[in-house]
């Protein structure tokens, strides 16, 4: 029995980032490599909670602070498959980033000299590491206030400070993207703050687990409403959505599958604080939910559509793509939740293959233009390869997983009370038809990208497939995508013990 399982898998990335910036000068390259092992050790850990928690274990793990204040942690059917996918991605990127990171310094700062190289080196994976550490404790926190401090570190510390640094566009360009980024974090997480303490003073407990006890208060309304709202603004629902494409487009593309992560864990929250304890107060927000949705799954693929720029059409696609997820939850049928969940686990693997992918092109090539790209394949065939895992993933195509999410939750989305809301039949058929914008917008810039004569200046030595660290680690993710779309029945079994109860 491994002792405190959940808490070090989220204080141990906090621990190697304390190393890495302690220690900086003496392990200098090797910070990459520290992020990397320190990461698949933690996925090693949830494996094993995994396994326990498929056997119908339960983890609770107590570390009170105070009389309503604690970190305690909880591993069920619903955190692990969260925590473990996410996780596992943040592995993949922290390989992915050993080079790319390079490239960003050289692009950014030109030839500096070894020790100002080693403190940028160093200080993108001192900060990296803790993105795994918030994400941890947004999965396994049990109390309202851990789960927004977690939340903030995600706002404040790493996303800030990386898009600042490492981003792209000029300095100025850079740091207003980066406070557009954390204002609009701090703003989503503020309304998640005045709801959970205003929900505070009706039960008088920060605990999760006590939230149903706001069922049928007349002020919890208004309550759903304030966090529902919070939400919107993280998951980039229309029209809260204006900070996504800048934000997203212009961070480095080794963090921007964390950014997607960011993101798309605000469907977690919802489900764990609104969806399960109090499920028959949300009934009223279901249509407008539902609507808002699929308005921000046509605006979003419309979008993506329109961009010749390849890091704008994966930031687009994102606003999109999240919606599918809002879609099944809000329909708040059994199915649709675990649809929704499931896709977007689904979502976050395919769309950090698919920025990692287009980063990997404007490493290469030199440029964000697709326009300027052409018949790469013969030069980058197994990046043409991730590209069409990535567009087979967030299409929906069989057999990934991808396919298995839609599925699942537009059948939930069917469930709806069609003989008391008949326009659902209409809103869940157009949310099925707009999948076909997805197959559209990331087949068609594939063919243009891939395909086709060679473009003039992509005919040197130096466009290839860029080094296996990169790549690999993308593969992976492909691999497990497919995985999950053949045999998804355990993650659906781990999260229907959670949300079957309903």
């Amino acid at each position: 029995m491994i002792p405190h399982i959940l808490l070090q898998i989220v204080v141990v990335p906090a621990i190697a980032s304390t190393i890495i910036f302690l220690t900086r000068p003496k392990i200098g390259e090797k910070a990459g490599w520290i992020a990397g092992i320190t990461l698949i050790y933690t996925t090693a850990l949830l494996c094993i909670v995994g396994i326990r928690v498929s056997q119908g274990e339960i983890i609770f793990e107590q570390y009170p602070l105070g009389a309503t204040v604690n970190f305690n942690f909880l591993a069920d059917g619903l955190s692990v498959p969260v925590a473990l996918t996410i996780n596992i991605i943040c592995t993949a990127l922290a390989f992915y980033s050993i080079h790319y990171v390079d490239h960003r310094i050289e692009a950014i700062y030109g030839e500096v000299d070894k020790r100002t190289w080693l403190m940028y080196y160093t200080r993108f994976f001192f900060l990296f590491t803790l993105f795994s550490t918030g994400f941890m404790g947004v999965s396994f926190s049990t109390n309202l206030i851990a789960m927004y401090f977690f939340m903030e570190i995600l706002t404040i510390i790493p996303l800030y400070f990386i898009m600042a640094q490492f981003g792209y566009s000029d300095f100025i360009s850079r740091y207003r993207v980066a406070l557009m980024c954390l204002f609009w974090g701090v703003a989503g997480a503020t309304f998640f703050l005045i709801g959970i303490i205003w929900g505070y003073t009706q039960i008088g407990s920060f605990e999760i687990s006590e939230l149903h006890n706001l069922a049928g208060n007349p002020l919890t309304f208004w309550i759903v409403l304030i966090i529902l709202i919070g939400m919107a603004t993280k998951l980039a629902i229309v029209p809260v959505h204006v900070w996504m494409p800048w934000v997203h487009a212009e961070h480095p593309t080794c963090i921007a599958g964390l950014l997607a992560v960011y993101a798309n864990i605000a469907i977690y929250v919802v489900v764990r604080v609104l969806v399960l304890p109090l499920h028959d107060e949300l009934k009223v927000f279901c249509i407008p939910i539902m609507v808002l949705a699929l308005i921000t799954m046509v605006y979003g693929a419309l979008l993506a559509l329109a961009q010749t720029d390849v890091k704008r059409l994966c930031a687009c696609s994102t606003i999109s793509q999240i919606s599918y997820s809002v879609f099944g939850v809000g329909a708040l049928t059994i199915l649709g939740i675990e649809g929704g969940i499931f896709y977007f686990l689904s979502h976050i693997l395919g769309k950090a293959i698919f920025f990692s992918t287009g980063g990997i092109l404007v490493y290469v090539t030199g440029t964000r233009d697709m326009r300027k790209m052409g018949g790469l394949w013969s030069k980058m065939p197994i990046t043409a390869t991730l590209w069409i895992s990535a567009a087979l993933i967030l299409s929906g195509i069989p057999a990934f997983s991808g396919f298995v999410g839609k599925w699942i939750l537009f059948t939930g989305a069917f469930q709806v009370g069609i003989s008391e809301y008949p326009v659902v039949v209409l809103i869940v058929i157009l949310a099925v038809m707009s999948t076909i914008l997805t197959l559209v917008y990331t087949f068609l810039r594939g063919l243009q990208i891939f395909f086709g004569p060679l473009k003039p200046g992509l005919s040197n030595d130096k466009i290839r497939d860029p080094p296996l660290t990169m790549t690999i680690p993308l593969l992976i993710l492909a691999v497990i995508s497919f995985i999950l779309g053949v045999y998804p029945k355990p993650f659906l079994d781990l999260l229907h013990s959670v949300i079957g109860l309903l």
